[in-house]
């Protein structure tokens, strides 16, 4: 908690790797370090030739629709010793694949071929039935099939007459196979057998390129003659003809041979996935060796890294396990450095808190050590998005959605889309849960589904008791009557949950809610705002700034809290002073908020004896915090600039006799001690900061003084949008229900049941893309911009550089 509160500790190391061991020092390091500086040009550009070659072979690979290997691919980096293995390797792969692929056409065809041949040989299985002793035919018929027990041959006629039996066996379109059986028939004059089955499996035409439905035929026939007849049929009609094994044996051997070349594909494609994998580890190795420097002597590589303090004992391993692998005789080391520089700033995130602390960067990444404002987003970013989408039907199906991406995270679906609108939903998907789930909670305060009101406990008015103070007349003329509270029996209590669902009735509701979340907005927008402000106390005490407790941040309280908080003062004591009885007398609160600094003259009826002193009081206060926002911190640094300044000097001087050595405190000249302003001193007091500047600091605290003062009354008007979509998604979503449900429903029964399935289909179609997609995305967008200019900008800089360590991943 301490770590996503004010980022990681940081620390200075400088890296001493001896030159032998440094690439496998490097391999060994977690993807949790940063920056070097220089060399090993000649290894960069080798592994950039790896990665073309890879990158090339890939290509090729997903060109040719192989199967790539699922999931992370992470392999370990090579010892050094294996590099130019994997480079020879690498080479032979491409002079193979760049031979074989010279005519990408003629190979396109070729794997089709192959695949077409395979599926042939398997149909084609079925069609004869082959004799098991074929050593007892005659030394004529060697070369051919035995088909003395086929039905369909009359065997013993045609040998007899001297004829050799021949095949031919190919694939033809499913649209040709009834034209080509017939085109045999007349020619060859029935001395042909045609045998055909469809196949299974829908293949690529290699002329049009379709995916097409193709027929696997064997034809049998007796004499050249015919049998040149049969291959200018299959011409004609573009039949894919291949040569069909003569025996059982060869058959075999040529199915064993395409599996043997098609797996051999496949491993060719794993590998050279994985080299990949392996050539990018290697190049990010060497790129950051390359910014290394070698000392005077060129045998060891120096190197300054920012790490994190709590990583420093896994780097220190890291580099034992280099040197070991190695077998360096000087192991690699590192040494933690005093610096004024600043450090980046890494904030450790789970896949939970990725994606709110994304919404904080994406405004600027904090200072080093600074309040981190994602803490506190988990909880206010979805709470008071569901304030303006306050909806529990909604809220559930957007918490639905969002759970089916919570459940289904692992999935490769989700992991491997390209879709940027889908991986965008996938990397803010703990957002929409909470987002869902709290809208599902101020739903149920708004007593809102799908603009109607759920009766769970039961109303708290009672209609029957207003019977007898009702007239006949009033009942007959009136569409709506006014029930009043203070008869007996009429309110019998608040409700249980948000708000009683009689006002879903009441003619007057959206006054009534208009009211509630008009105030509302304003108590979570000065709460919010006033918490932003006490953040800032968390930055002063951990800067040494205690100055600016007392001349920044108790102004600026005091400021927020006479007037505005005041405002939200006033808001609380009108809902707990004043109820039904009495509620005609109640004072409004603008009226009363306004004579706050109008000072009217005449009596006023006050809600509370002496109020009229005590805003007079608290308008002083904030009109007195002003000037000292104003001129309190520049006044201050001016003083401790120049009227402290002897003091100042003194300290600094006796700091250095009592920190530097003897031989540098022999070589100060007296005269540089007793007025205190040494050579050493000089370029320490310019080390520690900037040059004080006075007009620059007026400046910058007047800009900050006005900004922040008008920005208090801006800030608060700017968080009534909190009432304004609320009711504006709470209209749209009434307006949605009258103009299509209730239609529906509203049908005769007869017919009612076949309209509803379609009205309820359009309706969840409206309901999911205008309620829950674009209001969503508009109370998404405002939800930022509360959290941005409202709440950061009170104790947020947000002007650091993000920590990039050296990673693998």
């Amino acid at each position: 908690m301490g770590a996503l509160f004010r980022g990681e500790s940081m620390a200075l190391a400088q890296l001493f790797l001896q030159a032998g061991s440094a690439y496998e020092c490097l391999s060994e390091l977690n993807p949790n370090v940063s920056v070097f500086q220089r060399k090993f040009v000649g290894e960069v550009k080798k592994c950039e030739e790896m990665e073309r070659i890879l990158g090339y072979l890939v290509q090729e690979i997903k060109k040719a629709d192989i199967h790539l290997p699922e999931g992370d691919v992470a392999p370990a980096a090579p010892l050094l010793k294996h590099i130019l293995e994997i480079q020879e390797q690498l080479k032979k792969l491409e002079g193979e694949l760049r031979e074989v692929t010279r005519n990408k056409e003629k190979l396109r065809k070729n794997l089709l071929e192959l695949t077409e041949y395979t599926y042939m040989l398997r149909v084609t299985q079925a069609f004869v039935r082959r004799n098991e002793y074929e050593s007892c035919l005659h030394a004529n018929y060697e070369e051919f099939p035995s088909l003395e027990n086929e039905p369909l041959v009359d065997y013993n006629c045609m040998h007899r007459l001297g004829a050799k039996l021949g095949f031919i066996s190919g694939l033809v379109h499913q649209a040709k196979i009834e034209a080509f059986e017939r085109m045999l028939w007349r020619v060859c004059k029935g001395y042909t057998i045609l045998t055909y089955a469809e196949l299974e499996e829908y293949l690529e035409d290699p002329e049009t390129g379709k995916i097409t439905k193709w027929f696997v035929f064997l034809i049998s026939f007796w004499g050249e003659q015919i049998g040149q007849k049969v291959k200018k049929i299959c011409d004609c009609y573009h039949c894919h003809v291949y040569p069909y094994p003569n025996t059982g044996e060869e058959r075999r051997a040529v199915i064993e041979g395409l599996q043997v070349r098609i797996q051999d594909l496949h491993t060719v494609s794993k590998m050279a996935v994985f080299t990949f994998a392996v050539s990018i580890k290697m190049k990010a190795i060497y790129h950051v060796l390359n910014l290394c420097s070698f000392d005077v002597t060129n045998k060891c590589l120096i190197a300054e890294v920012w790490c994190p303090v709590t990583d420093l004992q896994n780097l220190r391993r890291a580099l034992e396990e280099g040197s070991r692998k190695s077998g360096a005789s000087v192991p690699s080391f590192l040494n933690t450095i005093p610096t004024t520089e600043t450090p980046p700033t890494l904030i450790r995130t789970n896949k939970f808190t990725a994606g709110f602390q994304n919404i904080v960067d994406a405004y600027g990444v904090g200072n080093y050590k600074e309040v981190n404002p994602a803490v506190f987003t988990i909880i206010t970013f979805p709470f008071l998005f569901a304030v303006m989408f306050g909806d529990c039907g909604h809220g559930f199906l957007m918490f639905l959605f969002a759970l089916f991406m919570v459940v289904y995270e692992n999935h490769p679906t989700f992991l491997r889309s390209q879709d940027e609108i889908m991986k965008t939903f996938f990397e803010g998907r703990y957002i929409i849960l909470l987002m869902g789930l709290f809208s599902v909670y101020t739903g149920l305060i708004y007593n809102d589904c799908f603009s109607k009101s759920l009766n769970i406990f039961g109303s708290g008015w009672n209609v029957s008791a207003m019977v007898n103070h009702w007239q006949m007349d009033s009942l007959k003329s009136n569409a709506y009557l006014t029930m009043d509270p203070n008869i007996s029996g009429v309110f019998n209590g608040v409700y249980p949950l948000g708000i009683d669902p009689i006002w879903n009735l009441a003619s007057n509701r959206l006054s009534f809610l208009n009211s509630f979340k008009m105030k509302m907005s304003v108590i979570f927008g000065v709460t919010h705002m006033t918490f932003g402000v006490v953040l800032g106390v968390f930055n002063h005490l951990h800067f040494r700034k205690k100055y600016n407790i007392y001349l920044v941040f108790i102004p600026e309280l005091l400021f927020m809290l006479c007037i505005f908080g005041y405002l939200v003062f006033m808001i609380i004591f009108k809902w707990l002073a004043y109820s039904a009885e009495n509620s005609r007398s109640a004072p409004s609160i603008l009226i009363q908020f306004m004579n706050m600094f109008l000072f009217p003259g005449g009596e006023i009826d006050n809600p509370f004896p002496g109020q009229a002193i005590l805003q007079k009081f608290l308008l002083v206060i904030a009109m007195l915090s002003v000037p000292v926002l104003l001129l309190g911190k520049p006044l201050y640094l001016y003083w401790l600039h120049n009227g402290g300044q002897g003091i100042g000097l003194y300290r600094n001087g006796y700091k250095l006799v009592r920190k530097e050595s003897e031989e540098e405190i022999a070589l100060l000249r007296p005269h540089d001690l007793e007025e205190g302003n040494s050579s050493s001193d000089n370029g320490h007091r310019e080390g520690d900061g900037e040059e004080f500047n006075f007009v620059d600091i007026c400046i910058n605290q007047t800009i900050h003084t006005i900004e922040y003062c008008l920005g208090c009354v801006s800030n608060t008007a700017s968080y009534l949008r909190l009432w304004a979509l609320s009711l504006a998604h709470a209209q749209l979503s009434e307006v949605l229900w009258e103009m299509i449900m209730r239609v529906g429903l509203r049908v005769d029964a007869t017919y009612g049941i076949f309209l509803l399935v379609p009205v309820l289909a359009f309706f969840g179609v409206l309901t999911i893309f205008i309620l829950l997609v674009m209001e969503g995305l508009s109370a998404f967008l405002h939800a930022v911009r509360l959290h941005w200019v409202e709440f950061q900008n009170k104790f947020y800089t947000g002007e650091g550089y993000k920590f990039t360590p050296f990673s693998f991943k």
